[in-house]
C-alpha cells in the first residue's frame, strides 16, 4: 500500500526533542536500512497534526524529490517508535499476509530498481517521482516462505556487516580514549611519579615539550583535483580523496572515491603515502564543521588496489614528523581537536562554504610532546586497532561486494533456495 507524500511541516517549529522527521540524511542508495542519527524533531501535539505521513518499524521510504532512488525501512529496534516522513518523501507499507517488509526492502532498495526509480524520475532540474509512479513500479512476489528464504539470506550478510561496523565503532572509541587518557589528562602509565611543571598549556608532566602543530608536520601541500579524461598533459591516474569521503574511508570504504588524471607534477608532489593525514580545510556543512581528517592505512591503500592517491583540491596532504611525534598521534590529536571544538574556532563561513585557516591552525595550536619511550608504548597499543580497523573495513567491502552480486540472483530465481516450507 503506497503512502502519501511527506509532511510539509516548516522548520519553524523543529525542536530539540519529540518526534523525529525522516529527511535525506537518514536514507542512503546502498542498501543502508536505515541511518538512526541527525533528526529534526517536532512536539507530539505539532505531530498528531499529520498522522498521515507517520511511519512505523517496516514501513518503506522513498526519496521523492532531489536524490531519487533513496529507499530505506524503519527498523522494529530503533531509537523511536514512530517517525513523520518529510515533504521529499513517500511512504510503502505493504500488506505482510502477501509480502515480507524486508524482502520489499532488498526488491525495492536493489541496484536494478533503484536505476528502474532513476529512469522513471520526471523533472530535469530536480527529479522526482510521485504517488502514480511509485504505485506502478513492479513488484515480483513469489510465494511468502521464499520470500522470507531470500529475506533471511541477505540480512544475515548484514548482520555480519553492522557486527563488524559495531567492533570499528569499538576500536575507533579505544583508541580516542587511549589518547585523550594519556595526553589530555596525563593519566599515562607512571603518572603518579612524575611531577607537573608550568608550560605554555599549564601544567605538564616533567620531561615533556610544547610545541606547535607546524613543528609537528614535516610536509604539507593542498590536494588537486585533475580531470575525467586523460590528456596530454593529464596523463596520470590517481584516485582523489574528498571531504566527503572521509567518514567512509576511515573503514576503508572507498567504493565512492573517483578516479581522475593529473599533471606528472602535481601528482609527484601530491601523492599520498601510508601514515600521511587528509586533512579537510573547506566544505563542511550545518552542523558539521570543516576539519575532518583521515589517516591512511595500508588496508586504505589495499582498498584503492594499490595505486597511486591524492586528496582533493579542498583537502591538505599531512606528512608529520612519525619520529619526532608520530602519524597516529599526531592524527587523534586531530580527531580531539574536531571533537572539542578547537579546530571549529578557525572555521570562517563565506558564501555559504565553510573554509578553514589552516596557517593560522597549525602555528597557534599547541600540542604536548611526551618522551619518545612514551610515544612507542602509545603506538605499538594504537596501531594494532588502526590496523584491525582497517581490516575490519575490508571485511565488509567484501560482504557488501557478495551480498550485492547476490541480491538480484535471488530475486529473479537464479540461485536455488534450500527448503522454504517452513
Amino acid at each position: 500500500m503506497a503512502g502519501p507524500f511527506g509532511s510539509d511541516i516548516s522548520s519553524k517549529y523543529f525542536c530539540d526533542s519529540g518526534v523525529p522527521i525522516i529527511r535525506g540524511n537518514n536514507l542512503r542508495r546502498d542498501l543502508t536500512r536505515f541511518v538512526a542519527d541527525g533528526f529534526a524533531f517536532v512536539s507530539e501535539e505539532r505531530a498528531t497534526k499529520y498522522k498521515a505521513q507517520h511511519v512505523k518499524a517496516g514501513d518503506l521510504v522513498f526519496t521523492c524529490w532531489g536524490t531519487v532512488g533513496q529507499v530505506g525501512m524503519i527498523p522494529a529496534n530503533g531509537p523511536f517508535p514512530e517517525y513523520i516522513i518529510s515533504n521529499k518523501q513517500l511512504k510503502l507499507r505493504v500488506e505482510p499476509s502477501i509480502a515480507d517488509p524486508l524482502y520489499a526492502f532488498y526488491y525495492f532498495a536493489g541496484p536494478a530498481m533503484v536505476d528502474h526509480i532513476l529512469g522513471k524520475a520526471i523533472g530535469a532540474a530536480v527529479p522526482g517521482i510521485n504517488l502514480g509512479i511509485l504505485k506502478a513500479l513492479p513488484f515480483v512476489l513469489p510465494p511468502l516462505p521464499v520470500q522470507r528464504r531470500i529475506a533471511g539470506i541477505l540480512s544475515a550478510y548484514d548482520e555480519l556487516i553492522e557486527n563488524s561496523q559495531r567492533r570499528i565503532r569499538l576500536l575507533e572509541d579505544m583508541a580516542r580514549s587511549l589518547y585523550r587518557e594519556w595526553f589530555v589528562h596525563f593519566r599515562f602509565p607512571g603518572h603518579e611519579s612524575v611531577p607537573r611543571l608550568p608550560s605554555a598549556l599549564g601544567d605538564i608532566p616533567q620531561g615533556w615539550e610544547v610545541k606547535n602543530l607546524e613543528s609537528l608536520i614535516k610536509q604539507q601541500i593542498g590536494g588537486g583535483w585533475g580531470k575525467d579524461v586523460a590528456d596530454e598533459e593529464n596523463s596520470e591516474p590517481a584516485w582523489v580523496i574528498r571531504g566527503t569521503d572521509i567518514p567512509d574511508a576511515r573503514s576503508s570504504q572507498v567504493t565512492k572515491v573517483p578516479y581522475r588524471f593529473h599533471t606528472a607534477s602535481n601528482l609527484r608532489a601530491r601523492r599520498l603515502q601510508q601514515g600521511d593525514i587528509v586533512f579537510e580545510v573547506s566544505g563542511g556543512s550545518k552542523g558539521q564543521p570543516v576539519g575532518r581528517a583521515l589517516f591512511i592505512s595500508p588496508q586504505i591503500v589495499s582498498a584503492l588496489n594499490g595505486n597511486d592517491i591524492i586528496c582533493a583540491s579542498f583537502c591538505k596532504r599531512v606528512h608529520p614528523d612519525a619520529v619526532g611525534y608520530g602519524s597516529e598521534l599526531l592524527y587523534l590529536s586531530f580527531l580531539e581537536g574536531y571533537e572539542s571544538g578547537e579546530i571549529e574556532q578557525f572555521q570562517v563561513q563565506s558564501t555559504g562554504i565553510s573554509n578553514f585557516k589552516w596557517t593560522e591552525y597549525i602555528a597557534q595550536t599547541l600540542r604536548v610532546v611526551p618522551p619518545e619511550a612514551l610515544r612507542l608504548r602509545f603506538r605499538s597499543l594504537v596501531a594494532p586497532m588502526f590496523s584491525q580497523i582497517g581490516t575490519l573495513g575490508l571485511q565488509i567491502q567484501n560482504l557488501r561486494r557478495t551480498r550485492d552480486l547476490l541480491l538480484p540472483r535471488l530475486l529473479c530465481g537464479q540461485v536455488a533456495l534450500a527448503d522454504v516450507s517452513n
